[in-house]
């Protein structure tokens, strides 16, 4: 078998054809990863919820499913991928103060343990998945493996920590205006967030934020996000939407040559946002590699990208989907929840989406379609993909996205620049994928994002795999690493 160091240096594809072959078993792959767990994560903060005696004995039972990733360790968010019998927080301390558990699996769970993958715990999120960083006041911060003085960014902070700092090769995430996308960029790693309906939140939830929020994985290369997504994806009976159905696998899909597709590349912020000079740098870099590669570039983007509204109305749904969450949590616990139970932020967008009317609601799920048609468009328009950078800013020092009862909504503005690029691919249902590819001059992961039309994430993973092929970066880790 590898030494343990090189099966952190492994992505999970690696992994599950050691275990194919013979040469390591599901058993030895666990044991040096919760190793790793037990090592690593005082450091980071990164895996809340552990569950190694669970994972090792799964790891020597004959019940292991013949998936194709058969005895890759792996993690689930704390929040969505229900596992039965397995504490589900949300970042939420009411939820932790009762020790709250899942009752059931969800569907994507289920997809995970058929694939072979065994769980080692649940990694942290920010209360409600509402801020860009993995600060919570339950479970304290989640600290960035390339400078733990640094956010991981959110709401998937704690996978981006574990995967980045090699404990699993992959691990679950969410994104509902950039979860996935910013914590992969701010930590180094791959994060795609698939076309709305691609994946299932069933059974306990038909979708999450109206339809704004995805679920899947953050990776660190391009053919696990692809081997993963041939996985998990697919509609399930009752889903409200469901991605349009790949003619071929995703696997595939990931390794066939692109060809000379055309690009537009946004290097500048709407609304006025301050764009990092490290960002854009990586965003130019990128366009330079993509050109070299014989694709056509040029500076272009969708001028809905450019609309004053769609935060506004954003934000209001989220609002309301947040009222909804507390008040059913209450329902769950049996008892109300008041200020207190929540931190600032989460109270007050709980009080303004309980504020708002269904008209309201109404009016802004009606922009929201409007915009993803406007935005679309563009596409249609004979472009293939948008290049953008992941933020506009590099990962923020701890502390800086947190509100206080003063300024509720501090963390809110100040997280702007994270989600500017990612947040209206969240509205339009697009595909949206985060690739590693430049580190600041501090030593600081930068992301340059891809957006595709819906349905279409197979041009995205065969452009981020020739894109991988070109500038590696699996040999690229933090100093906080295996």
């Amino acid at each position: 078998m590898a030494a343990a160091n090189d099966l952190a240096s492994m992505d999970a594809t690696a992994q599950a054809q050691l275990v194919a072959s013979g040469e390591a078993s599901p058993k030895e792959l666990v044991d040096a990863a919760c190793e790793r767990l037990e090592r690593l994560n005082p450091k980071l903060n990164a895996v809340i919820h552990p569950a190694l005696d669970r994972a090792r004995e799964l790891a020597a039972s004959r019940e292991l499913p013949e998936g194709p990733f058969r005895g890759v360790p792996f993690l689930m968010k704390d929040i969505g991928g229900n596992q039965k019998g397995q504490p589900y927080h949300a970042g939420m301390r009411c939820l932790k103060d009762a020790n709250f558990t899942a009752t059931e699996d969800s569907y994507f769970t289920q997809k995970i343990n058929a694939a072979g993958l065994i769980t080692l715990g649940r990694t942290a999120t920010s209360e409600l998945a509402v801020l860009p960083t993995g600060e919570t006041h339950a479970f304290g911060p989640v600290h960035n493996p390339w400078n733990l003085d640094h956010t991981t960014g959110g709401s998937s902070g704690g996978t981006g920590a574990a995967v980045a700092a090699g404990i699993v090769p992959m691990a679950h995430g969410s994104d509902g205006g950039g979860s996935i996308r910013i914590p992969a960029g701010h930590c180094g790693i791959v994060g795609l967030k698939p076309s709305r309906g691609r994946c299932s939140f069933g059974p306990g939830a038909g979708e999450r934020w109206s339809g704004l929020s995805a679920e899947f994985a953050l990776t660190r290369s391009v053919r696990d996000s692809a081997r993963l997504l041939d996985a998990v994806a697919g509609p399930v009976p009752g889903d409200p939407y469901s991605a349009p159905l790949p003619t071929r696998s995703f696997a595939e899909q990931a390794a066939a040559n692109p060809g000379s597709l055309r690009i537009g590349v946004m290097r500048d912020t709407p609304r006025e946002i301050d764009m990092h000079p490290e960002c854009v740098r990586a965003v130019d870099e990128t366009a330079k590699l993509l050109e070299s590669l014989g694709h056509r570039v040029e500076l272009a983007h969708p001028p809905a990208l450019e609309e004053s509204d769609l935060v506004a109305h954003y934000v209001k749904i989220v609002a309301t989907n947040v009222a909804q969450a507390v008040h059913s949590w209450g329902e769950v616990l049996g008892q109300e929840i008041g200020p207190g139970g929540v931190e600032p932020l989460t109270w007050s967008l709980a009080q303004q989406g309980k504020a708002m009317s269904a008209q309201e609601l109404l009016a802004s799920i009606e922009y929201i379609h409007g915009f993803g048609r406007r935005l679309s468009s563009w596409w249609e328009g004979g472009f293939d993909l948008l290049l953008t950078p992941t933020t506009a800013q590099p990962p923020p020092t701890l502390g800086t996205l947190v509100s206080t009862e003063e300024e509720p909504l501090k963390a809110y503005f100040l997280a702007a620049p994270s989600g500017v690029f990612t947040l209206p691919h969240n509205l339009s249902g697009q595909p949206g994928i985060s690739l590693p590819l430049h580190v600041s001059d501090d030593g600081l992961p930068i992301g340059s994002q891809l957006v595709a039309q819906v349905g279409d994430e197979g041009m995205l993973l065969s452009c981020a795999t020739q894109l991988e092929e070109a500038a590696p970066w699996i040999d690229r880790v933090p100093p906080l690493f295996g």
